[in-house]
């Protein structure tokens, strides 16, 4: 396991990070799993004992259960604390009201303290915003979020789902505020869906900003469980909760690249698509999770991976991008700088 900086600051944080999704099953959150404590306990074990130093929760995933899991199966095992860097979410609805939902102050600093006390921790090391809420002010969300530093509540500060202007316009406000800013983005990103390189990958890289990937391997579609001729395996995610979406065509021809190549490394096609990942210099870190402790192994596998270049071209071949504009265009007209640009 190899440990990169989280954008940048100087945490440190595994390459696969251990997502808690899969835990409680509560009300929306069945569709994804509905593991118990033991369970949930010997996941956990199996994640720390593999390297990984990086937990991943957010406050809605089983309505609180999740987090209420993560933070016991901690306690049962005995972690100190300062070993592991814990990350959570809020925005989604904790409630009924319309106040218990969002990225107003309100909620926010409410939602802080109830994830505080449902994870049993004394601080959040990444607290991030699960979301874009169009209704309240940026400026309110970021004063939040620094609010939680200032009082030692909250380490780093991060953001999810967020479009590049939007995270851009933060990264200005924060600057000009003197606020606590970004981070690190937890965004979408797999071998099968690279939208994120056409505006957000240069984003992050420009900025400094680090990259959490969640769903790597798309719900299940890229674990090779399945073919063309049988699209959702009975234990898989998709076959009741067909998300993220992917053009399905496309990932199949993604999935007939990788096959051989797993097959000539002596290992799965779930960790070819996690390599991949891996090896993209954006990735901060992935996040894995998973119902079974075999499935976990498995993608821990994927950090023995060294692909080749000769891979790295294949796979970038069968998964690249359509040109569009503007980026034909900049990439047309920078031409004539290229020579003087560093590698």
């Amino acid at each position: 396991m190899r440990y990169k900086p989280l954008g940048r600051t100087g945490l440190l944080v595994s390459e696969l990070c251990f997502g808690t999704m899969t835990f409680g099953g509560r009300g929306f959150w069945q569709a994804i799993g509905s593991l118990g404590q033991d369970d949930a306990d010997t996941l956990m074990r199996t994640a720390l004992d593999g390297g990984i130093n990086f937990i991943d929760t957010a406050n809605v995933y089983a309505e609180g259960l999740a987090e209420e899991i993560t933070g016991t199966a901690l306690k049962n095992l005995g972690v100190a604390r300062d070993d592991v860097v814990i990350a959570t979410k809020v925005l989604g609805p904790m409630g009924e009201g319309p106040n218990a939902r969002g990225a107003s102050r309100y909620h926010i600093l409410n939602q802080a303290e109830a994830s505080l006390k449902r994870l049993q921790i004394d601080h959040i090391d990444l607290y991030q915003i699960h979301g874009f809420d169009p209704l309240t002010p940026m400026e309110e969300t970021i004063d939040a979020l620094d609010n939680l530093v200032k009082r030692g509540l909250v380490r780093y500060v991060g953001v999810s789902n967020w479009a590049a202007w939007q995270i851009m316009k933060a990264l200005g406000i924060a600057e000009r505020k003197n606020l606590e800013p970004f981070r690190s983005l937890q965004a979408y990103y797999t071998i099968a869906g690279r939208d994120l390189e056409r505006e957000i990958v240069p984003l992050l890289k420009s900025e400094g900003v680090g990259l959490m990937v969640w769903s790597p391997l798309a719900g299940g579609l890229l674990s090779g469980k399945y073919s063309r001729e049988e699209e959702s395996a009975p234990d898989s995610r998709r076959a009741s909760f067909d998300f993220p979406p992917v053009d399905k065509e496309r990932g199949f021809d993604v999935i007939d690249a990788m096959r051989p190549i797993a097959e000539s490394h002596g290992v799965s096609v779930a960790q070819i698509a996690l390599a991949w990942l891996l090896h993209q210099k954006a990735v901060t870190s992935v996040i894995v999770g998973a119902k079974r402790t075999d499935q976990l192994e498995d993608n821990l596998g994927a950090v023995n991976v060294s692909l080749s270049e000769e891979e790295l071209k294949t796979l970038d071949a069968v998964s690249a991008l359509p040109a569009e504009y503007p980026g034909w265009m900049i990439e047309r007209q920078g031409e004539y700088r290229a020579d003087f640009l560093p590698e």
